[in-house]
């Protein structure tokens, strides 16, 4: 398919809004990379904490040599000069701060941040082929890196593309227009409900009095109805939009609140109004931000949510480990609880060190990218199966699949289905279509080839997954939560990590299987997948010869 076909250009549509879509999309379809230029930051940041003893030099060079992979077919890069001097440089060891090849890689980030979704723009233009899967994955990741917010991005920018029915060279102009708009100012109102020693309050310059709030909102044109605050903070912040704005006064907002902890008479008394304002934004803002989307769905079905009387067990201790991680702000803490249960359900102190590293601990990342990607095709083949056709469109494959008593089942009449037929029987309906269409393309690509497509979701989500522990080492080790990738790790992991603790909480309730015992079977089957033990996408981690489920 070339980007000129109207096709292509669908296809990127429906991707970017599965990737900018804050809430209804599957942890399947979210994205879980960030761009190539934050990645490019992450290392040279990753070369100053080394010097500082808190990420290893394993740790570095192996980030290194995913990084070099994964520029090699970025366009973004350039053809010639630019992408000659990075491709040397991540090919050599003389990263370490300070050094002058660190110094040199620093240059090198900002030439290639400068005007790189325009080289995009350029290739596509002059006839380069590039999968559409790509190319909505490096203009999300790179506004998003930038500071874009999904929200923003899903209601204002994909909605303006969709109803323009946007050729693909259209799109990536659009991208490359946002990315060159610097961040603006905005001001954001943050009112106070409750607040002691209120005196500290009102000797900071970003303070206003119950009055000077009335004042501000009415010039803004909101509703001052109902407020009654004590007062509040009017700060002026730099953002890409409205929505980052409001992210950031959370950020300062929870500053606060960490800070009354420590007070001995007023501990924890600090509240605020449920919403905030941001200038030019027409309607007020939770003061609680979007969820992380970490979602563990087996807890409900497996009639586990309530059970929490008998005696605790590792599952146990890893879900409220992980927790924070679905409580918005707190980076610091979600990161350290989400490696925290990682690290405790999927390392044994029997694991062997690799040379080079300090604590052998990096596998954890590794064995839980192996079941997140088995379960990935078994999540899609259920959900498109069930969204096939209408009520009224009664045809064969929804026959088949409707005399099916379990979910094992229907998602083998889908495989069966794409394993004769192809996709082209499918039919999907609703608001979820346009993406649905495009995941039955990608799961008709790993059936026909299920070893390849596997192994490529495996070595995504370890990628992110060991990030989230360089970025957990950092918080712990580094005593910081101000690294680059810390939001954007977050932001990728969390679905990842939810649908990891998912499947293993399936297999610890529902099968007595140990987190260690259920990644030797990941590791096993998706190697085995597709050859002649006749074990197929369906399966990846049931037990072999257990009832249908």
């Amino acid at each position: 398919m070339q980007p000129a076909n109207p096709e292509y250009a669908q296809h990127v549509l429906a991707r970017l809004t599965d990737f900018c879509q804050v809430d209804g999309v599957l942890w399947t379809r979210r994205l879980w990379d960030i761009g190539s230029i934050l990645t490019l930051e992450e290392l040279w940041e990753s070369a100053t904490w080394q010097s500082r003893k808190v990420i290893s030099g394993s740790a570095i060079d192996w980030q290194r040599h995913q990084l070099a992979r994964l520029l090699g077919p970025d366009l973004g890069m350039g053809d010639k000069a630019l992408r000659r001097e990075m491709v040397q440089l991540l090919d050599s060891d003389t990263l370490t701060d300070p050094s002058p090849g660190h110094r040199r890689l620093r240059e090198l980030i900002d030439h290639a941040r400068d005007g790189y979704l325009d080289r995009w723009a350029d290739r596509v233009a002059e006839g380069a082929q590039v999968k559409p899967e790509r190319l909505a994955r490096t203009l999300s990741a790179h506004l998003l890196d930038l500071g874009y917010t999904a929200q923003f991005l899903a209601t204002q920018w994909l909605s303006g593309l969709r109803s323009k029915n946007t050729h693909t060279e259209a799109i990536i102009a659009s991208a490359a227009g946002l990315a060159r708009i610097p961040p603006r100012n905005f001001h954001v109102l943050l009112l106070l409900n409750s607040m002691p020693n209120r005196s500290s309050a009102e000797n900071t310059p970003d303070w206003l009095n119950n009055s000077e709030v009335i004042n501000w909102l009415k010039r803004e044109g909101h509703s001052t109805s109902g407020i009654r605050a004590q007062g509040g903070f009017l700060y002026r912040i730099s953002a890409q939009d409205h929505h980052g704005a409001a992210d950031k006064a959370r950020q300062l907002f929870e500053r606060i609140v960490a800070r009354s902890l420590f007070s001995r008479r007023y501990r924890g008394q600090v509240t605020a109004y449920p919403t905030l304002w941001v200038s030019g934004h027409p309607e007020p803002l939770p003061l609680v931000g979007p969820a992380r989307h970490a979602d563990v769905l087996s807890l409900a079905h497996q009639g586990q949510l309530y059970d929490v009387a008998r005696p605790r067990n590792p599952v146990d201790d890893a879900l409220e480990l992980a927790s924070p991680v679905n409580q918005t702000g707190a980076p610091g803490t979600a990161l350290a609880g989400a490696w925290a249960a990682i690290e405790s359900l999927l390392c044994h102190p029997g694991d062997p060190i690799p040379v080079g590293e300090r604590s052998g601990k990096a596998v954890a990342a590794d064995r839980l990218a192996a079941i997140v990607a088995c379960s990935w095709p078994r999540a899609e083949l259920t959900t498109l199966v069930r969204r096939h056709g209408r009520k009224d469109e009664l045809d064969e494959l929804s026959q088949r699949r409707d005399v099916c008593t379990t979910s094992r089942a229907q998602a083998l009449v889908l495989f069966d289905e794409i394993t004769r037929n192809g996709v082209t029987n499918l039919r999907f309906h609703g608001r979820t279509r346009h993406g649905d269409r495009v995941a039955a393309q990608r799961l008709a690509a790993c059936v026909a080839e299920p070893k390849r497509v596997v192994g490529e979701l495996a070595a995504v989500v370890r990628i992110t997954l060991r990030r989230l522990y360089r970025a957990r080492n950092i918080v712990l080790h580094g005593g910081s939560t101000s690294s680059v990738t810390l939001d954007a790790t977050l932001r990728t992991a969390a679905p990842l990590l939810g649908a990891g603790l998912d499947r293993i909480a399936h297999a610890y309730f529902g099968e007595g299987l140990g987190p260690l015992d259920l990644a030797a079977r990941a590791e096993l089957t998706k190697t085995l997948v597709g050859e002649d033990t006749g074990l197929t996408l369906v399966d990846l981690l049931r037990k072999r010869g257990a009832e249908a489920a």
